[in-house]
């Protein structure tokens, strides 16, 4: 009896990462999780990484968005670049589902250093 439940505790670990890890609506859950400092350290790990993707993805698509109304010239290009920043950011959000899948490292080079030092020293 004691094997299900942690088979099922595992799975719900599992589950909870995978939705931590779902672009722009992970990040509440994320957010949640580290404001409360409950879960797993993989958790936490994940929900770092989660709300530091989303942050470098609404801090370029904010910065590249006035210079899309205020240059005519450039309209076109800015507006390709916030939907190639966009995509990115799906498909990385995606390949770490995958990876989770896998049951690999969900550690990005540079952008989880960023989450465990920044994000870590002030939200957990």
């Amino acid at each position: 009896m004691k094997e299900i439940e942690t088979q099922d505790n595992r799975e719900l670990q599992q589950l909870f990462l995978y939705i931590y890890l779902v672009p722009v609506i992970g990040c509440f859950p994320a957010l949640w999780t580290l404001y409360r400092r409950r879960g797993k350290p993989e958790q936490q790990a994940a929900s770092r990484l989660s709300l530091t993707l989303a942050f470098i993805w609404l801090l370029s698509y904010t910065l590249l968005l006035p210079g899309v109304y205020n240059s005519q010239l450039l309209m076109l290009r800015l507006y390709f670049l916030n939907t190639i920043l966009t995509s990115g950011y799906f498909l990385v959000s995606f390949g770490l589902m995958v990876r989770l899948w896998q049951r690999q490292s969900l550690r990005i080079p540079g952008i989880s250093s960023i989450a465990e030092g920044i994000v870590r020293k002030h939200l957990s």
